[in-house]
């Protein structure tokens, strides 16, 4: 850093700039800033030194408003001496904190330093470093390249997790899938040389109220035998990102300790092309006990999430949640940039509303329109992975999911992206977890009790 004493950012309207800053008038004007918002514009001070930032203000504050400074301004540190509330103060700082990632583990050049900014003293740092160390945790596990993230990789990760935080993790493997009754994840991942596997990871209280994740951990999708075209494979190391997303979560459950007994299961596999590998038209057993007929290879994140989810019903939690890069279909309908989400109980969904506007984290709700169930019968199973149609993609995934979740336990299903296609502020282009802090939000606010 070539500052020791803190530069101050100073957020302005466009009415303050014309009346607190007349002496810096024409350098304003030559720099051509009008504070609008997400602008910025560096005053000088003396001996050619830096004497402070002046951020455009919009009218109601933005998380991400600081999002894009902590990569654009000098390398010096700064501080925020505008009056912000506590929560302005933690989502400002939490913004600029998420725009300082960069995935760096390939390159020789590593970057130099960046701005850091001294958060206000009403931050809310334990829920900043929990949200960083999560999101940032998640966008490894997603950039990193498939032959470095694997199901082997993948259960590492978890590993390392339960080793940070004291929680317990099983892992049933290969063969063993088949024999402790996982028949679709053994399916789908047996033709990989890294072996299929089901990563359940157990921390908290055991009286406390129950809340399991599940995310989809497929390592690689070449789409099987159904293969993908090659302009399809080119962002399959992403098709881990709903496992990802669960481990971030549970990073911020675990860090901040909520009054929870967590599980999380992962399906972790990769669905590769061999000799061994499932076929279009062949029925698998499921945890469950009914059978699926495979009507496309490539809809396999829907098979192995099916036996986790039954497993995670089993123990009757207080709230399932799955984060799964599942359908295209919930890209076309909502863009890359809004996870759609689908929920079995009403009574959660004011709860979730509110949850996205305290996080500045938004989903959007699509429905579980049950007349469309009849477009995944089987003629010769009971049920088939895809709809014998080629509409509403996203919704009936999600009913084929619904399927595995038993009566009355409340559940959520977030068909996620989990990928940045353009830079944004605090969110540049690559792994990005999405809907995370409002699932945090919602199990805080809604599932969590403390114990006596």
């Amino acid at each position: 850093m070539s500052s020791t004493t803190p530069i101050p950012i100073l957020l302005v309207t466009a009415d303050q700039l014309q009346t607190h800053f007349k002496a810096e008038k024409n350098w304003i004007d030559a720099m051509g800033f009008k504070a609008e918002p997400g602008t910025f514009c560096l005053l000088p001070g003396a001996q050619q030194s830096l004497s402070k930032v002046l951020v455009g203000r919009p009218e109601t504050l933005d998380m991400w408003l600081l999002g894009l400074l902590s990569q654009s301004l000098p390398a010096n540190r700064y501080e925020l001496t505008s009056d912000l509330t506590p929560d302005e103060a933690t989502a400002l700082t939490l913004g600029w904190r998420l725009g300082q990632y960069a995935f760096n583990r390939y390159k020789q050049t590593k970057p130099g330093a960046i701005a850091e900014l001294l958060p206000p003293d009403n931050a809310d740092l334990a829920y900043i470093d929990a949200v960083v160390e999560a999101t940032f945790l998640a966008r490894d596990l997603i950039n990193t390249p498939a032959n470095n993230m694997g199901p082997d990789d993948l259960e590492e990760a978890a590993r390392i997790l339960a080793v940070t935080y004291d929680a317990d993790l099983n892992v049933t493997k290969g063969k063993q899938l088949e024999a402790e009754n996982y028949p679709m994840i053994y399916a789908v991942g047996q033709a990989s040389v890294s072996a299929p596997r089901l990563i359940d990871l157990r921390w908290g209280d055991v009286d406390a109220p129950k809340v399991t994740l599940v995310g989809k951990g497929v390592c690689f999708d070449s789409g099987g035998l159904d293969l993908k075209p090659a302009k399809g494979m080119l962002m399959m190391k992403k098709d881990m990102g709903g496992a990802a997303h669960v481990l971030g979560l549970a990073t911020m459950i675990m860090k901040l300790n909520l009054p929870v007994c967590l599980r999380v299961l992962i399906p972790a596999v990769e669905n590769s092309v061999a000799g061994n590998a499932m076929r279009p038209l062949d029925v698998i057993p499921t945890r469950k006990g009914i059978t699926v007929e495979v009507g496309n290879t490539d809809a396999e994140g829907r098979l192995v999430l099916a036996d986790a989810l039954w497993e995670a019903s089993s123990e009757q939690p207080e709230l399932i949640v799955d984060f799964a890069t599942l359908t295209g279909a919930a890209r076309v309908a909502l863009g890359t940039e809004l996870p759609a989400f689908f929920c079995n109980d009403p009574a959660f969904l004011e709860p979730l509303e509110k949850a996205m506007q305290a996080t500045t984290d938004p989903l959007w709700n699509l429905p579980l329109h049950e007349p469309y169930r009849e477009l995944l019968n089987s003629k010769v199973a009971d049920l088939s992975n895809v709809s014998s149609g080629s509409y509403g993609g996203a919704i009936t995934a999600a009913l084929f999911l619904q399927e595995f979740i038993q009566a009355q336990i409340p559940w959520i299903h977030i068909d996620v992206m989990a990928w940045n296609l353009r830079n944004l502020p605090g969110r540049p282009e690559g792994g990005e977890v999405m809907g995370m802090r409002t699932i945090f939000e919602l199990i805080q606010q809604q599932i969590a009790v403390p114990q006596n």
